[in-house]
């Protein structure tokens, strides 16, 4: 069963700071190594990247916004910078000990631990009303496409009509198979410009429902 991780309060002033980049970095490691296809990554997502990424949130929808995969928290952090509120962020991260840490640097967020691809049922009873965007920082390509779908499917059955599921990827092209399985069709895809500045370079993908004639 996932389980809900209450946030500790924050320190003087209401201010909260994170680690080093380097520590970061060894708990990527540590957690890639004990489970590379979970984790997908030895390194959190660069400054740049979760800019990139937080860039295409509108921090005046309504509605919560649900992070998958939040690792360490870079995206996380860059959403609350972009004006995000912080009672607004729902996180769903398997690693228990990210869980564990996201709650203790992000004051006032909501942290879930459970199953992403499972999404339908990880937050059943835990989110009302409908969600203003997705942002994912899961590890697509290690899945297969079904599995891909699957999770794109349960994601705009939770979000409000112009949400929109935002997706990086290392590769060339999208990492949604949008016209490669059944239903595929029903949501469209458009990717930013190599971020350069992240290591390796990445895309930004977002997902919205397909207009319909």
């Amino acid at each position: 069963m996932p389980h809900n991780f209450k946030p500790r309060k924050p320190g003087p002033g209401g201010a909260f700071r994170l680690d080093g980049k380097l520590a970061d970095s060894v708990r990527f490691i540590r957690s890639w190594l004990e489970n590379p296809h979970l984790i997908g990554a030895v390194s959190p997502s660069g400054r740049a990247l979760a800019k990139a990424m937080a860039s295409y949130v509108d921090p005046a929808s309504q509605g919560s916004i649900l992070e998958l995969g939040p690792g360490t928290g870079p995206v996380t952090q860059a959403l609350i910078a972009r004006g995000v509120a912080p009672a607004r962020l729902v996180l769903v991260e398997f690693e228990r000990r990210f869980c564990q840490l996201l709650g203790e640097r992000f004051p006032g967020v909501t942290v879930i631990q459970g199953d992403a691809y499972g999404l339908e049922a990880t937050l059943r009873g835990k989110i009302d009303g409908k969600i203003a965007a997705v942002v994912s920082s899961l590890p697509l390509l290690v899945r297969p496409e079904r599995d891909r779908m699957a999770l794109l499917h349960q994601a705009f059955d939770m979000l409000a009509p112009d949400g929109v599921f935002i997706q990086f990827t290392y590769g060339l092209i999208s990492p949604m198979p949008l016209h490669s399985q059944p239903g595929g069709g029903a949501y469209v895809g458009k990717g930013s410009a190599p971020v350069w500045l992240n290591l390796p370079p990445a895309r930004v993908w977002r997902y919205r429902r397909a207009a319909r004639s």
